[in-house]
């Protein structure tokens, strides 16, 4: 039967070569073009599909500077531009330290260097005369047939550069040479820009000597790409796979594993030759994305790699670009042996920025890619919020240029919110402008696994595919229904036939992998895509589209750093495919270019060490002693072998990352810290009334400094007494608000409008409709939150202002108050932030007959928030905060006019009349002060008392910059101080008391064996877990349930997902649990005793949904009506069994309870979630 059209049918030849992914990528075919099957569009933008473009765009040098490499830019305060200068003198300073320090050889790739070697670039085409060209894998199989023959001493860079079918970039030749040379390599260079070329290399390298190399990731799902490229280049048997709890031929040359089990197989060669540890014939270790040193949850592994791993390992360390890759070789040239860096900040395809406006995509920078594109700016766009299309040619005359500059007007805060919602495009917007420039296939990074949902269902009118693409899709659709059919997500189907998809957490592994598949293949135009997708998955795209430059994070929305931006981007451009990369920024509410831009050019931040201690760490590095039997009527102990002393393992602690930059960065940061303090305490006693004095005394007359001094002194004292009028006229308004406050609680909701200044003295106006105190609201969430969070607490002082020494004879009891912002934005505040309140406002009566009153359901809305607020400002009144609202908020806040709309005459806020007699006793005063000031100007020595005062005044202004970079310069300190030692000793303590191992004797008690021999985040907490008898009662799938309450930690319930259930756990699991609880307490209490943070997690709530899976329910049925996502419940389950296939080999437990895991384990590895291998 003939294949149907569009199929791509693998040649004959195939079946000689390695197994392949299930979904065979398009650009894994050679010889495609001799079948006359339809292709992906996108791969026919040059004649030769295959050929490397030759036109490059140069990006501005200023966005990766040589001398920013190291740099403190990222301590910098947003608003503090004036100190730049200062700053980049102290970077400089540190770089130089760090170089004297490193001892190794930098091959740094210069852009001349690069720019030759990209116009010299060739592909080696294909033949016409000779129809069989070698496959990679038998290119690599003639290398290692003729290192048998004739010998190692053949392989050079040359013959490693002869695999491929392209020439090599100058980088990636430059690390091969260095690694044949014998040497650890650090390579940093852009995302996508080959960096596993390099390993692939020594990989060919490593297998021709008959030795192994070990390759690390460190994601799993990273591990299973790997492991399916290497087998196509490699075979089936040369190269295995572990991933904790799947292992496929582990004895093999080449093996990928996740960073934690290297780690783990490393803690028992610490200190001995690879040949006598785990690493037996293994000369290569590859550490894959390195730069996640710097993820606090997780970095701690890359470094206790690299201290650990015998130093006849070679390290190749592949790192996306980063401000100091010059600190990182030198620490491991210094710790393990001869490293040399490599770096390129050179794109293999250039990149372009752009930035989508509702009404166009224009380019962010101007033409010399110096600054920001001045058409974007929001005083050009005002004009056009009325719907103007402001992409059409300005033609813009030179003669008036400047008067047009002059003209423009400065934005007010309301003025820059409604021109940048005005400009908001919708998605369906700026990817019609993408398709319109052929800016497609694209990855659309989109910061919510909703928001990616929302993305695809917006796109239901739009087509992206031809017929040929749509019938492909299908076809390939119907093949993953056979194989997987609990794996299709039903709901992203109709997208998928449209060229759309969303790529996120809540999605199964396997239909991650398909659409990944898809993507390659041409067949998706249009993925979107949480953060996650960048971290080293092999997607690349001609355009990655980054639609927000903040994201929500534990307390609230942070902004991306420089890196993460640059990660995203760095997906964008096709290496021989397209001739640049395209990375778009998009208008939102909050963000516009000039943020944009800001981010761009602020300069890539450097690795920081995340080094800490854990159980596993102490337990691994302190143990040696075991206790396996007593003697009998004796306490003598059987000793098999010698532990680690506390001075052994504090001689590997300080070796982190961080006591390696401590010891030349820190050095210099503290000396010139100490610098600074000094010079400002010098500055400060020049500027003392007693020191204005002595110069005054010595440069005035007599008469004319005892004239001024008298007048100082009165001024002094009326200046005092201001303060305390204006102190007097905040508290009678404060006292006035009270019961306009409280009369509105039950009436309609009014208009008001907040007000305060940032740090930067800017002033803001909040208009807001006003909810109510925060007492009278049905808000069990917010009210709990805020009693029991010292954050909001409301202390005596600021409770209750008696002032009597202001005349003020009310008492004034501060109290939190509610609103809704226009920007749709939750305002919580204290009367301190009202500037005045509205007689307008929303009826508090329902829209229709039987309807819920809309105070209640604003009330409810508020509750049903996540309670990540953010400060905005803070005084002795007490705070302003803010949350951001809903997208059920948002028709709310729409209809809350902007302040400028709403007339004086509307307000209703009475003041007492002893309100108005402070003010008036305020200006009073004010006026006194002035006219003061005045006579002082006009007395006899005033003209040299007043150089006097300004030479005071420029002193102030300097001490006010030595304290900012003398902040910053506290703050990079605080970064790299290093503490793995002091909590290593604490966590030393924990464990020492809870009798898993006596720090004195090194003696390790069964409970420490467990605990060392286990993977988790808090390993001590495990095996105490496991070790308990009351799990010997429960059934394989009651026992899979409690399991799974000690790995749910961040997985959670939607809460979009309404009238959604999930199982409940049996009353068995949940008695289990709940007597676990106790222990956890036990624990947490050790541990606070002892300062150690780790979380202990025991959740059951997620418990039922792990014991209806093992018991057998199909996935059809469990999901059912579920409120979890796909995603979730799959890394749930993934976790636990995880968890429960280590059980089996865990020393000391009971073998019952090793069969029980075991059983469970079996049955719930099964699809959709069995591990995803090739």
């Amino acid at each position: 039967m003939p294949a149907p059209c569009c199929i791509f049918s693998p040649p004959l030849l195939s079946l000689t070569t390695p197994k392949s992914s299930p979904f065979l990528p398009y650009q894994t075919l050679p010889h495609f073009r001799a079948f006359n099957f339809c292709s992906p569009k996108t791969l026919h933008t040059s004649k030769n599909p295959l050929k490397f473009g030759k036109t490059f765009y140069k990006l501005p040098k200023s966005i990766f500077p040589a001398e920013s490499q190291v740099s403190d830019e990222e301590d910098e305060d947003e608003g503090e531009e004036q100190l730049e200068e200062d700053d980049n003198e102290y970077a400089d300073d540190d770089e130089d330290i760090a170089a004297d320090e490193y001892d190794g050889v930098r091959h740094e790739v210069s852009e001349e260097e690069e720019e030759e070697e990209i116009e010299s670039f060739s592909v080696v085409a294909e033949s016409k005369e000779s129809k069989h060209e070698e496959f990679k894998w038998q290119r690599i199989a003639r290398i290692c047939n003729e290192v048998k023959v004739f010998g190692d001493e053949i392989l050079d860079v040359d013959e490693l550069a002869s695999i491929y079918s392209f020439r090599i970039d100058k980088f990636q030749r430059s690390a091969i040479q260095a690694f044949l040379r014998g040497s650890s390599v650090v390579v940093s260079a852009p995302t996508s820009s080959g960096k596993t070329l390099i390993a692939e290399a020594a990989a060919v390298a490593t297998v021709a000597k008959e030795r192994r190399l070990f390759y690390t990731t460190p994601l799993k799902a990273l591990s299973n790409q790997k492991f399916r490229e290497f087998r196509e280049a490699f075979g089936d048997s040369n190269i295995g796979l572990i991933t904790g709890d799947s292992a496929i031929n582990k004895d093999a040359q080449v093996v990928i594993m996740t960073t934690e089990i290297l780690r783990n197989m490393l803690y028992q060669s610490v200190g001995v030759v690879s040949s006598e540890s785990g690493l037996l014939h293994v000369d290569v270790i590859v550490l894959d994305e390195v730069h996640y040193l710097s993820d606090i949850s997780r970095g701690t592994v890359w470094e206790e790699i690299v201290i650990y791993c015998p130093k006849e390992v070679q390290l190749i360390c592949l790192s996306a670009t980063v401000a100091n890759p010059d600190e990182l070789a030198g620490w491991i040239n210094q710790i393990h042996g001869k490293t040399e860096l490599v770096t390129s900040s050179k794109r293999p395809v250039p990149l372009t920025w752009h930035f989508s406006t509702k009404t166009a995509l224009l380019p962010l920078l101007n033409e010399k890619g110096t600054g920001m594109n001045r058409r974007l700016s929001l005083n050009r766009m005002e004009p056009d919020s009325s719907g103007t299309d402001f992409s059409k040619d300005e033609r813009p005359r030179r003669r008036n240029s400047r008067k047009h500059e002059n003209d423009v007007t400065t934005l007010s805060k309301n003025g820059v919110n409604t021109t940048r919602r005005s400009q908001v495009p919708q998605v369906v917007d700026t990817l019609w402008q993408l398709k319109g420039w052929d800016m497609l296939p694209a990855i659309w990074f989109i910061f919510s696994r909703k928001g990616c949902d929302a993305a695809v269902q917006y796109l239901e009118d739009c087509k992206l595919l031809d017929e040929c693409e749509i019938s492909e899709v299908e076809l390939a659709l119907k093949k993953f229904r056979v194989q997987y059919p609990d794996a299709v997500r039903e709901s992203s189907v109709k997208g998928l036939l449209r060229g759309a998809a969303a790529h996120h957490a809540g999605c199964l592994p396997l239909w991650k992998s398909f659409i990944e598949e898809l993507f390659q293949r041409g067949l998706v135009k249009v993925v979107f895509a949480t953060e996650t997708l960048a971290a080293g998955i092999n997607m690349p795209a001609r355009t990655a589209v980054i639609s927000c430059l903040s994201k929500r994070g534990e307390s609230g929305r942070i902004q991306l750093s420089s890196n993460d931006l640059m990660q995203m981007a760095g997906r964008a451009g096709r290496r021989g495919i397209d001739d640049r990369g395209h990375a778009v920024l998009v208008q939102t509410p909050y963000e516009g270019p000039e943020e944009g831009f800001k981010l761009l050019f602020s300069g890539l931040k450097p690795l920081v060490s995340q080094f800490t201690a854990s159980y596993g760490m102490v337990l691994n590095l302190l143990a040696g002693t075991k206790v396996r039997s007593r003697m009998s009527e004796s306490d003598d102990i059987k000793v098999l072998q010698a532990g680690r002393t506390l001075e052994e393992a504090r001689k590997l602690v300080e070796q982190s990352f961080g006591n390696y930059v401590g010891s030349n960065v820190m050095l210099a940061a503290k000396e010139e810290l100490a610098r600074i303090q000094n010079d400002i305490e010098m500055l400060t006693a020049e500027i003392t009334d007693e020191a204005i004095d002595r110069k005054s005394q010595k440069l005035l007359s007599q008469s004319a400094y005892k004239e001024i001094a008298t007048l100082q002194e009165e001024l002094r004292a009326e200046k005092c007494r201001r303060t305390d009028l204006q102190r007097k006229m905040e508290l009678e308004r404060l006292f006035s608000l009270k019961p306009l406050l409280k009369e509105l609680e039950d009436g309609h909701l009014p208009f008001m409008c907040l007000q305060y200044n940032d740090t930067d003295g800017v002033q803001h106006l909040l208009p807001a409709v006003y909810l109510g105190q925060l007492d009278s609201l049905n808000a069990s969430k917010l009210k709990k939150m805020v009693s029991s969070s010292d954050s909001f607490a409301l202390s005596l002082d600021r409770q209750i202002y008696q002032s009597g020494y202001t005349g003020c004879k009310h008492e004034v009891a501060l109290s939190y108050h509610v609103a809704l912002g226009s920007d749709n934005s939750w305002y919580l505040f204290t009367e301190k932030w009202i500037r005045t309140v509205y007689r307008t406002g929303f009826p508090n009566v329902p829209l229709a007959q039987g309807d819920t009153l809309p105070r209640v359901i604003m009330s409810e809305l508020l509750d049903k928030g996540d309670m990540q607020w953010q400060k905005l400002v803070e005084s002795e009144l007490g705070g302003l905060w803010c949350m951001e609202g809903s997208l059920e908020t948002w028709s709310w806040s729409l209809n809350v006019p902007v302040s400028s709309s709403l007339s004086q005459d509307d307000e209703v806020l009475k003041l007492s009349q002893a309100y108005y007699d402070a003010v008036q006793s305020y200006k009073d005063q004010r006026n006194r002060v002035s006219r003061l000031k005045k006579k002082i100007a006009r007395s006899e020595g005033f003209k040299e008392y007043k150089k006097i005062t300004d030479f005071a005044k420029f002193t102030e202004e300097k001490i006010r910059r030595l304290m900012a970079r003398s902040k910053r310069l506290t703050n990079r300190i605080k970064q790299i101080e290093p503490s793995g030692w002091k909590e290593f000793l604490q966590v030393s303590n924990v464990i020492h008391e809870a009798r898993a191992l006596d720090i004195n004797t090194h003696v390790i008690f069964p409970l420490g064996e467990t605990a060392a021999a286990i993977r988790g985040e808090n390993e001590l907490w495990l095996a105490m877990v496991l070790r308990n008898k009351i799990l010997l009662d429960l059934k394989p799938a009651q026992f899979a349930a409690v399991c799974g309450s000690l790995v749910s930690e961040g997985i959670k319930i939607r809460p979009w997902k309404n009238n959604s259930y999930i199982y409940e756990a049996s009353s068995t699991v949940t008695n289990v649990i709940e007597f676990l609880a106790d222990q956890r307490s036990s624990l947490l209490e050790l541990q606070e005793k002892h300062g150690v943070m780790i979380p202990c997690c025991l959740d059951s709530q997620f418990s039922g949904m792990v014991e209806a899976w093992a018991s057998g329910l199909t996935w059809r049925e469990i999901m059912m009506d579920c409120a979890m996502d796909e995603g979730d419940l799959a890394r749930l389950l993934r976790r636990t069994i995880d968890l429960l296939a280590q059980i089996p080999k865990l020393p000391d437990i009971d073998p019952l309870l090793q069969s029980n895991a075991k059983g469970a384990s079996d049955i719930m590895d099964r699809p959709p979630i069995s591990e995803l291998a090739g």
